[in-house]
């Protein structure tokens, strides 16, 4: 069995101690983080027990690398910096950082992870991008828990920047913090979620959207189309810009979020008693279905992936541009009276 030469790992030094990474498991979310790791000038060890995932990891890389062009890529940035092995030890052994993207079945999680904590030096974080189970449950059996995180990004990691870091009861306040460094080093946005749930954060705010506009299409409110355009021609535009907790302010009257709150939390509450619980019944799931598709019309997933990626592109591009301008309002601006808007219950104008 073929597997291509692995270089020697490159010499940590003070000023930049993560060199080298190895990822765990080739799949999309994997191949996505080997790309964003290449692009900022890391060596990369992928780790996959398939020799036929070589070639699929390759192919995503070369698509990915010319999205990360037009974000940036670091003046080391190579695809050629990547090596494949089938053996998971030999990988971690000389790592820096592990991010691991093993799939997910029953408790293979829990294996994988005993494995990696197992070969990896012992400073070694161990940072796992999955949601569907605690990070307390698969640490329990390591020799070194206190270096193992969750790190769940939003898909495609290589260009959503939001990263979830979430410890188990037994990970350090130390690995939490370099684990944050580390993500924020990369161009991401790493964000602390302080308790474990299920699905962690950005996966429940999802669900609790999805399911009240599940409802609405159940109650015939408006269809699937409309729900869409609901959604991302109106708040989601917001949203893409500024979090619903700060909007708020912008929506509220001179006396800010605190006056929206105090005026507002009854009908908010009210509001919120209101939204639905559906059951996602045969008939409903063929409703969605088929409204999805009427969406869709004679686009392929691949046109729609692109056409999902570009807008994100041009987006990011255009958040970073703004940023690096001096944040100076306008006279005109500075005069207008702000407008009243009625919080996250409703509009706002």
């Amino acid at each position: 069995m073929h597997q291509r030469a692995l270089m020697p790992a490159p010499p940590r030094t003070r000023r930049d101690a993560i060199r080298h990474v190895a990822v765990v498991g080739a799949s999309t979310v994997g191949a996505s983080w080997t790309a964003l790791f290449l692009a900022r000038g890391l060596e990369v060890t992928v780790a996959d027990p398939d020799p036929l995932a070589e070639p699929r990891l390759r192919y995503y890389i070369d698509e990915a690398w010319r999205s990360l062009r037009v974000l940036g890529v670091s003046s080391h940035g190579s695809p050629e910096h990547l090596a494949f092995t089938t053996d998971l030890g030999h990988a971690v052994s000389r790592a820096h950082f592990v991010q691991e993207c093993a799939p997910e079945s029953g408790t293979g999680k829990e294996t994988v992870i005993e494995r990696l904590d197992a070969s990896a030096p012992a400073e070694v974080i161990i940072a796992s991008s999955s949601a569907s189970a605690p990070m307390s449950s698969r640490q329990a059996r390591c020799s070194h828990p206190e270096r193992c995180v969750v790190a769940e990004p939003c898909s495609p990691p290589h260009i959503m920047p939001l990263v979830e870091i979430v410890g188990g009861q037994l990970t350090s306040a130390n690995t939490i913090e370099r684990a944050m460094r580390f993500y924020a080093s990369l161009g991401r946005k790493p964000v602390h979620v302080r308790k474990e749930i299920p699905g962690n954060v950005a996966s429940r705010l999802q669900a609790a959207l999805y399911r009240e506009m599940t409802h609405l299409i159940d109650q015939e409110v408006l269809d699937v189309r409309d729900a869409d355009a609901a959604v991302c021609w109106g708040p989601g535009l917001r949203w893409g810009i500024m979090g619903p907790a700060l909007l708020c302010e912008l929506g509220a009257p001179p006396g800010g979020v605190h006056h929206l709150l105090e005026h507002l939390a009854g009908p908010m509450s009210a509001l919120w008693s209101d939204l639905g619980t559906p059951a996602l019944t045969p008939q409903l799931r063929q409703r969605i279905v088929e409204g999805v598709r009427s969406e869709v019309g004679g686009r392929s997933r691949a046109q729609l992936a692109q056409q999902r990626d570009e807008l994100l592109i041009g987006l990011l591009k255009l958040r970073a541009r703004l940023s690096r301008k001096p944040r100076r309002a306008s006279r005109a601006v500075r005069s207008q009276p702000r407008p009243t808007g009625h919080g996250p219950g409703g509009r706002q104008d």
